[in-house]
């Protein structure tokens, strides 16, 4: 059985220019201020494939990245799957395969696909599932010039996030539709789950204390368990005439308002020199649920209890300008350099661990590292 090993990773250093909170990406329980650190933007994955016959195959994928386990670095099993070609159209995968919830999902870890050296949190933070235990149906042909891909995917899975709390999506549903046709490549995108939060000590604790309270209307509008959700998004990429660029928008809606929902997007643009792509990126992200409960008291003995509940139904909200540079220095290497300005919204945004007094600041990413591919 022939077997074919092949790996990816990032080597990386982020920093910024404060220490009043700190920046990370999804699903890490800690990220960077002023000092240096390489734990935000690295990983390193691991892939190997085994062809049992012409329509059978096994693919593993393992992935060392931070994680949201007490700031470490983790090793996890991302893919593990058989495929099975069904006809020159259709294949089917079982095992625990990527969830195409976004444009890049399947390469979202592997630098060294992107132009940009992540991608942007204001959209990729909104679905916190990288994979699932289950199966998809892949159909793809090709029409003269135009390549259609259909893919559906069903399983479930449980995702350990920052504060040691868990969410598990049980069952989880995506599916994507891609139109490629020359330099462009065309996206919509569906998912739906039913998911629930669960050891989240400070969430448990407010809905039992709205429990305790009689608060029935609130309580009815923050469930934890058996929620329902969708996330819906659009994208397109191009790369004609040494113009690159990428963009997505999305919407999460969900039956809790402890899960915000929202309307997110980013436009990403670049110009290729030679082995150099100097390019822009902005995103932004909005609350499209209500930020707070105007029936509860400001004042008397539940004021304290109505600030908790309006806080918890708040997503953090941001935007991020920022410019970088491409350098294809190897065949399968690239060097990036990328800075961000980001600047929050009546709170603390995707930033973690934040002080009194930080929110609504605006804050500069600085970011160097190594994509490569082997």
């Amino acid at each position: 059985m022939p077997i074919t090993v092949s790996g990816f990773g990032t080597a990386a250093l982020t920093a910024t220019n404060t220490d009043m909170a700190e920046f990370n990406r999804t699903n890490q329980a800690a990220g960077v201020g002023k000092d240096a650190r390489p734990g935000v933007d690295s990983n390193l994955g691991l892939q190997a494939t085994a062809k049992y016959s012409d329509t059978v195959s096994f693919t593993l994928q393992g992935l060392v990245r931070k994680n949201g386990n007490n700031d470490q670095y983790g090793a996890e099993l991302a893919w593990a799957f058989a495929k099975i070609r069904l006809n020159d159209d259709f294949s089917l995968r079982l095992g625990r395969i990527g969830l195409p919830v976004y444009m890049i999902s399947d390469v979202r870890n592997v630098g060294y696909a992107n132009t940009m050296l992540r991608p942007p949190n204001e959209v990729y933070r909104q679905v916190t599932a990288d994979n699932a235990d289950g199966g998809d149906l892949i159909y793809q042909h090709s029409f003269g010039d135009s390549t259609l891909t259909a893919q559906v995917a069903y399983g479930r899975t449980k995702v350990r996030a920052p504060g040691n709390y868990y969410l598990e999506f049980k069952p989880v549903f995506s599916s994507q539709l891609l139109l490629e046709n020359g330099p462009f490549t065309y996206r919509i995108g569906h998912s739906r789950a039913t998911f629930g939060l669960y050891d989240n000590a400070s969430l448990n604790t407010l809905v039992a204390t709205v429990r305790g309270a009689g608060l029935t209307s609130v309580l009815a509008e923050i469930p934890l368990t058996d929620v329902k959700g969708t996330f819906n998004s659009a994208g397109i990429s191009m790369d004609y005439n040494n113009i690159i660029g990428q963009a997505e928008y999305a919407k999460r809606k969900t039956d809790t308002r402890l899960v915000q929902d929202t309307s997110s997007w980013y436009l990403m643009l670049g110009y290729r020199y030679g082995k150099f792509v100097p390019y822009v990126v902005h995103g932004d992200v909005k609350q499209d649920s209500r930020r707070s409960f105007a029936s509860l008291p400001t004042t008397g003995p539940l004021a304290p209890l109505s600030a908790a509940i309006n806080g918890a139904v708040k997503a953090g909200l941001q935007s991020t300008t920022g410019v970088g540079l491409r350098w294809d220095f190897y065949k399968s290497a690239a060097f990036k350099v990328q800075v961000d300005r980001i600047k929050t919204r009546e709170g603390n945004g995707y930033f973690v661990n934040a002080k009194p007094g930080f929110a609504g600041s605006s804050v500069n990413v600085y970011a160097a590292g190594i994509d490569f591919v082997f």
